[in-house]
């Protein structure tokens, strides 16, 4: 789990325990953050994308990454993993090359001095979240990790 500033840690938590699932929490700080017994805690060095390198290195075929982070969940199927948003989007290989586009699109804005903003984390995001995170565990205990296939390298941080 990409750990800093997760809206969906305890959620997380719960379904992995439920299924005996290991769950690995990197930030680049403890950020005062307790976790539960039996949750790995990895800290990496400060800087922008230092989690997430450490992330989509150590990601294998079936691991699941939640990440709101658009560039590491396309650097995590490319790796045979699954990846899901807090607010429940599945990421995959069908949907994550116009999720990067956009994203693209929107750091043009505001360059250009435009204000792009993200939806305010609701309830309805927490019970997608958890909707979605069940049906990509099953997948992935089912052996249904996507196949490594090479990502288009249209955009970079």
């Amino acid at each position: 789990m990409d750990g800093d500033a997760c809206p969906v840690r305890d959620e997380v938590f719960r379904v992995a325990a439920r299924h005996g699932l290991a769950v690995t929490v990197v930030s680049n700080g403890s950020r005062g953050v307790r976790l539960p017994d039996g949750i790995r805690r990895v800290i990496v060095a400060e800087g922008a994308d230092a989690a997430d390198d450490w992330i989509a290195e150590a990601i294998r075929p079936g691991d699941i990454c939640v990440t709101a982070d658009i560039p590491l969940a396309s650097r995590c199927l490319a790796a045979g993993g699954h990846a899901v948003a807090p607010g429940g989007r599945i990421w995959d290989l069908e949907n994550i090359g116009s999720a990067l586009a956009g994203r693209e699109v929107a750091r043009h804005l505001r360059e250009m001095g435009r204000e792009t903003r993200n939806a305010a984390f609701t309830p309805q995001h927490r019970s997608r979240f958890l909707e979605s995170m069940e049906a990509v565990v099953q997948r992935a205990l089912r052996g249904g990790a996507a196949p490594p296939r090479p990502m288009p390298d249209f955009f970079s941080d």
